[in-house]
C-alpha cells in the first residue's frame, strides 16, 4: 500500500522531493511531540485529581477535628463549671465544719466550766 502513497511523488524534482521528505519528517516529529505532550497532560491531570482528592480529604479531616475540638472545649467548660461548684461546696462545708468546731470548743469550755462548778 505504501507504493500507492508514494505514487503521487513520481516525476517530482529532487528539490521538491527533498522538501516533501523534510515536511514528512517534521510531521512525524510533531506527531511524536504531540503524543509526549498528551501523555504529560494526562499525567498532570491524574496528579491534579489526586491532589484535589487529597485536599478534599484534608478538608474533611479538618472539619472532623474542628468538631472534636469544639466538643472537647465544651467538655472542658463543663468540667471547669463542675470544679467551681465543687470548690464552692467544699468552702461551704469547711465553713460549716469551722462553725461546728467553734461550737464544739465552746461546748467543751462550757462543760469544763460546769464540771469545775460541780467540783466546787
Amino acid at each position: 500500500m505504501s507504493w500507492a502513497v508514494e505514487e503521487w511523488k513520481e516525476g517530482l524534482s529532487p528539490r521538491v522531493l527533498q522538501k516533501i521528505h523534510e515536511l514528512e519528517s517534521q510531521v512525524d516529529k510533531l506527531k511524536k511531540e504531540r503524543q509526549q505532550r498528551q501523555y504529560q497532560l494526562e499525567t498532570l491531570e491524574a496528579a491534579l485529581q489526586k491532589q484535589k482528592q487529597k485536599v478534599e480529604n484534608e478538608k474533611n479531616e479538618s472539619a472532623i477535628l474542628k468538631r472534636e475540638n469544639q466538643s472537647l472545649m465544651e467538655l472542658c467548660d463543663n468540667l471547669e463549671k463542675a470544679k467551681q461548684k465543687i470548690l464552692h461546696d467544699l468552702q461551704v462545708k469547711e465553713s460549716q465544719v469551722n462553725i461546728q468546731s467553734g461550737q464544739l470548743d465552746s461546748c467543751k469550755k462550757d462543760i469544763e466550766r460546769l464540771e469545775q462548778e460541780l467540783k466546787r
